[in-house]
């Protein structure tokens, strides 16, 4: 089986079988979404929604985080992993967005990437999502999955994880291809013990081929 087949099989059942093709992160504007993303580095969606609330409450303007303290900011998700360093990140990336972005979530990686707390992962989720640029975001679950069904050729990093999917799958569906990785690694590619028997992608999986 050539790549490209690999590739036109999985992104065809996707599009028949696959789920909802939307983040699990809630939100109502992309300074909440921004800060979610940051909050669910290394933590899952579910704990980060799960405080969320309580802190979109207390911090409702980009302004308002930018005077909060970390201190206080802590308070507030000391239950997500890394709560010292992302309390420093949050509390700075609002008042970089003050200073150099007029208060405004920026749309480009590049200037997405100067903020604390956001890596490429986190600048590509927020074009993705909130400003719809064809965008491919490698988390955990995207980079074990990818090279687990053969779309990539074991690739060592997340970035050329990135460019190696970037390259096969239509810029026109980048964004949705993005979810569909994610939940099919946190529902069924597990990374412990992967679901294969459950698997509609059986006929496209190196992994499946090779263990089966």
């Amino acid at each position: 089986m050539t790549k490209g087949e690999r590739y036109k099989g999985v992104i065809e059942w996707f599009e028949k079988y696959g789920p909802a093709a939307e983040t699990e992160l809630r939100y109502a504007d992309p300074f909440q979404l921004l800060i979610a993303v940051i909050l669910s580095a290394q933590c899952t969606d579910k704990r980060v929604n799960m405080i969320t609330p309580a802190f979109y409450e207390a911090f409702p303007t980009v302004e308002s985080l930018a005077a909060a303290s970390i201190d206080s900011v802590y308070e507030y998700i000391k239950s997500v992993s890394y709560p010292n360093n992302k309390s420093r990140h949050l509390v700075g990336m609002a008042r970089m967005l003050i200073a150099e972005f007029g208060g405004q979530v920026p749309s480009g990686v590049d200037e997405l990437i100067r903020l604390p707390g956001v890596g490429r992962k986190t600048a590509n989720v927020i074009a993705s999502v909130v400003f719809d640029i064809p965008a491919m975001a490698v988390d955990t679950h995207v980079f074990r999955v990818a090279n687990r069904i053969g779309l990539t050729d074991d690739s060592k990093s997340p970035l050329a994880t990135e460019r190696e999917l970037v390259k096969y799958i239509p810029e026109s569906i980048l964004s949705k291809a993005h979810h569909w990785l994610i939940l099919h690694g946190r529902y069924v590619c597990l990374a412990r013990r992967p679901r294969c028997l459950d698997c509609g992608l059986q006929n496209w999986c190196k992994y499946y081929d090779s263990t089966m």
